[in-house]
């Protein structure tokens, strides 16, 4: 099915803007936690993530867009509005969300408009979506931490974690897996090596 068809310009539409626009339905692992962060293209982003002491699953997928299902072609087209995003497990008792907080800040730009590098579109938009209050007043105030460090505006976007696909199985862990180069990189806890972002 195409684009066209999806977005319910063709004689068999997937849409349903209920379920996208609604709340991420999934649930964490007891004593678990979930956040979702967007932060350029969700490969490097993923492998910083895995490498955080007490995060306990990651998974790469699409968020904040306008319908039902997506796959990575359909993201890629602009025309969806969904964010590459990954989502995060963790156990609030051994990893704090602002130390998800700096992993993220870290890992990108967060001052560059739909832009990560060569990256560009709005699948790639900084935003860190958030599962209850607690997140969202961590999140706001570390963003004007942020901006009174880089001196500059930030343009991440902050709002209520939505419905969350789960990407192709290929996109999971794909830095780990090898990536483009077949060369593998670490995902061991406290590893600091130099993230290589397509591999």
């Amino acid at each position: 099915m195409n684009i066209l068809n999806k977005l319910g310009y063709g004689h068999a539409s997937s849409m349903d803007s209920t379920i996208p626009q609604g709340p991420d339905d999934d649930v964490p692992a007891t004593g678990q936690q979930f956040a979702q962060f967007g932060a350029g293209c969700f490969w490097g982003v993923e492998l910083a993530f895995q490498r955080v002491p007490g995060v306990t699953m990651t998974e790469v997928g699409y968020t904040q867009g306008i319908f039902h299902n997506p796959t990575y072609e359909d993201v890629c087209a602009g025309a969806t509005n969904h964010s590459e995003v990954v989502r995060v497990q963790y156990d609030p008792k051994e990893c704090s969300f602002e130390d998800l907080l700096a992993t993220f800040w870290a890992r990108h730009d967060p001052t560059t408009l739909n832009r990560q590098g060569n990256d560009v579109g709005t699948q790639y938009r900084s935003g860190v979506y958030f599962y209850n209050t607690e997140q969202e007043k961590e999140a706001k105030e570390s963003l004007k931490q942020q901006e009174k460090l880089l001196n500059r505006r930030i343009v991440t976007e902050i709002l209520p974690a939505k419905k969350f696909y789960k990407a192709e199985e290929y996109h999971q862990q794909y830095l780990e897996k090898g990536g483009r180069s077949g060369s593998k990189q670490s995902a061991t806890k406290g590893c600091n090596d130099p993230i290589r972002c397509y591999g």
